[in-house]
């Protein structure tokens, strides 16, 4: 290359280098042109038609053949900074949802259309909404120079289990990162049953495991002194069924209208575990229901009514916890993971009191089997795993429901507060006294109604402890009986004001469900260096190397 320094031979001015007039790919081009010239003689109709068609899909670029090293970084990087400002989307919170982005083709002006998580089967307008083909070829250039999905890719196909724990936070994994972005608005509220979550069933665990408490005190032998009326147990299960019956009819509302939000809250790595609670409520009413209601011997119906759904989804969830690959267990696994393993010992329960004694061990030793894997996983926290978020702090009252539950399932089956079901049950107050001890864990949280399944390990917990204090009758058992009793139900009704307060008061219980709505993929990656850039850059650097080895030897010289 020939080099003009202006000044002397050691300055170090600014620096000239010949550039070729063609790129690398441009050469590389032109002597595949001239191979199809010399192989296709005969052909010089088409080939002139080919170099035309590509002389006009790459426009003639005027370089000069010399030019500046500092002017040609220069030029090159404020092209290659338009380029990059040209293909990422502005984080409005409305690039996708408010559909006012002009990058959004055939889909402008629709402020706050909430279609795209509409069920498409009861939509007679929905595919009008959708870009036309046209638009859509059109659209794919741009979205893959921006690395965002397009409206169907973002929507219709399941989002990774990985891609929550990277946008989300919270103690539910159900607030965005301040750097997503998501396919909603975020100024504008949402509909009821957009915003209305699975989480709700919490609610109705909570209730309903106080109802089994409270029977539990009426009739237990070593709380009789108590001398507490069954008519809390009644009223407790009766609100209990109300409120069961009214998030049941909502959320059936929301597969109906919107069951693409649905697919997204399955698919959520802490929600899907509350998709089980439905049927481990409606077994906590049936062991709860006051004994003037229910006889003294359940039919077998009923277990087979709430433990058919529950077991043929503990099949598919198990299934990929075992060979699931991106949501097997070491990659999904979280504290709310024991509320799939609770069931078990529920069932067990139920199966016992219709009379299956073989069913009740079936899933007792299936809850269990699970129960260790579980706890393993989380307590040791395999380097192959998802980090845990610190905001999931509060959901590690979870780790107590599972050991209470098998230990009232064992004392159930055979009738005896053994061995193994004290074990079970110390593990469980251990537990419970290593969290207790820890209330920097359940404060800086702001009130969900997820909250509500906090409240279920604590009243097992209570339950097992009253069962051992009926086994081993003292001051202390039944001292640390009320005692754990006590606070459940003072949690319980702390959290029911709370809700009432929010949901009617404040109006604050239902705010938008942003963990819904987040993209399969981060709308802005990290720039990427332009190739021509690139190029040059690396001729730049070759040419100043090259300039200060001739520059020591004329030294040397």
């Amino acid at each position: 290359m020939n080099r003009k320094p202006t000044s002397g031979a050691g300055s170090l001015g600014t620096h000239f280098v010949d550039i070729p007039e063609g790129l690398p790919e441009e050469e590389d081009d032109e002597e595949e042109e001239k191979e199809i010239t010399r192989k296709a003689d005969k052909a010089d109709k088409r080939l002139n038609r080919i170099t035309k068609v590509r002389e006009t899909r790459r426009p003639p670029r005027s370089l000069n053949r010399q030019v500046s090293l500092e002017t040609g970084f220069a030029v090159l990087n404020r092209e290659s900074k338009e380029k990059d400002e040209r293909s990422v989307l502005p984080r409005s919170g409305r690039s996708f949802g408010g559909f006012d982005s002009a990058n959004r083709i055939g889909l402008e002006g629709r402020k706050g259309d909430f279609s795209m998580f509409k069920t498409k089967a009861s939509l007679s307008k929905q595919n009008s909404l959708l870009p036309s083909r046209k638009d859509q070829r059109e659209m794919e250039p741009h979205e893959m120079t921006d690395g965002s999905a397009g409206l169907d890719e973002s929507v219709n196909r399941s989002v990774p289990a990985g891609r929550y724990f990277a946008a989300l936070r919270g103690p539910e994994l159900d607030q965005v990162k301040d750097y997503e972005d998501i396919l909603l608005p975020k100024d504008e509220k949402w509909p009821f049953l957009l915003r209305f979550p699975i989480g709700c069933f919490g609610i109705c665990l909570g209730l309903s495991s106080q109802a089994v408490l409270w029977r539990a005190l009426a009739t237990s032998p070593a709380t009789r002194f108590l001398h507490i009326t069954p008519y809390i147990n009644l009223g407790l299960w009766l609100l209990a069924v109300a409120v069961l019956i009214s998030v049941s009819i909502t959320y059936i509302l929301k597969c109906i209208f919107y069951f693409e939000a649905v697919k997204r809250e399955y698919f959520h790595p802490v929600r899907v575990n509350f998709f089980f609670a439905p049927w481990v409520v409606c077994m906590f009413l049936a062991l709860g229901a006051p004994p003037t209601l229910a006889p003294k011997i359940l039919h077998p119906a009923i277990w087979c009514t709430f433990m058919g759904p529950y077991f043929f989804l503990e099949l598919k969830i198990y299934g990929q916890w075992l060979s699931g690959g991106k949501r097997r267990l070491c990659k999904v696994a979280n504290p709310s993971s024991h509320l799939s393993v609770v069931g078990n010992f529920v069932g067990a329960i139920l199966a016992s009191k219709v009379g299956w004694n073989e069913a009740a061990k079936f899933l007792w030793a299936v809850g269990f089997a699970h129960y260790l894997v579980v706890f393993v996983t989380l307590y040791q926290r395999l380097p192959t795993s998802e980090a845990l978020p610190k905001e999931l702090h509060p959901v590690y009252s979870m780790f107590i429901a599972a050991p209470s539950a098998a230990s009232l399932a064992w004392q159930t089956i055979y009738d005896e507060f053994d061995g193994l079901s004290r074990t079970c049950y110390f593990i469980a107050l251990f537990l419970y006294i290593s969290l207790v001890v820890r209330i920097n864990f359940f404060t800086g949280f702001r009130f969900s109604v997820a909250w509500w399944s906090y409240t279920f390990p604590m009243t097992t917990a209570s339950v097992a402890t009253i069962k051992y204090a009926e086994q081993v009758p003292s001051v202390i058992s039944k001292g640390l009986a009320l005692t754990l009793s006590f606070m459940s139900s003072a949690m319980v009704s702390m959290l029911f004001i709370s809700t009432l307060l929010h949901a009617f008061v404040w109006r604050t219980l239902f705010p938008n469900d942003l963990a819904i709505a987040i993209t399969k993929r981060r709308l802005i990656k990290e720039k990427k260096p332009f190739k021509r850039g690139y190029d040059i850059k690396r001729w730049t650097k070759q040419a100043l190397t090259k300039h200060n080895s001739v520059d020591k030897d004329s030294q040397n010289v």
